[in-house]
């Protein structure tokens, strides 16, 4: 996908490219691939690759000791995404949590992105997203990411980001 954008990746880039399953092992509904091109103490750019109905899984991410938590805008570059946040619960919504797994999905309230079209999610928010059904890319600008104290609603997950 990030060929077909003509978004030119490095060689390291391309070596550090995580595939996020997040100990489901069932990437063709639940994961996340990405590849993180800057994350310092302030500042993070990332791309997010989601492969056709492909879902990110509920969270949020929380207080941290030198932080409110991460605020994070999402910018969908390519395709469309269903981002869900908490608030009023959409009705008649576009997509679904992944099938066997709605118990752990608790917000509804309906975002959606189509190229060029942003949202902002600010700290302790409770989100997931999911991929039209032709997958998405998904710029994701925020501060600091500390992937690993990510809080998620399915206890089943481990989420262990690629070390750099």
């Amino acid at each position: 996908m990030l060929q077909s954008m003509n978004i030119v990746l490095t060689d390291k880039e391309k070596e550090d490219f995580e595939v996020a399953d997040f100990g489901l092992n069932n990437l063709d509904k639940t994961g996340l691939q990405l590849i993180t091109y800057i994350n310092t103490d302030n500042v993070c750019a990332k791309d997010l690759v989601l492969l056709p109905n492909q879902t990110c899984p509920e969270h949020k991410h929380p207080r941290r000791a030198f932080d409110d938590g991460k605020e994070e805008t999402f910018r969908c570059r390519y395709g469309k995404v269903f981002l869900y946040v908490e608030g009023l619960e959409s009705t008649n919504r576009a997509a679904q949590p992944p099938h066997g797994d709605e118990e752990y999905y608790t917000v509804f309230n309906e975002v959606i992105l189509n190229p060029g079209e942003q949202y902002t999610i600010f700290p302790n928010t409770l989100h997931w997203f999911q991929a039209s059904s032709s997958g998405a890319v998904v710029s994701e600008f925020s501060t600091r990411s500390t992937d690993e104290e990510d809080i998620f609603t399915d206890p089943r997950i481990n989420r262990i980001p690629k070390a750099n």
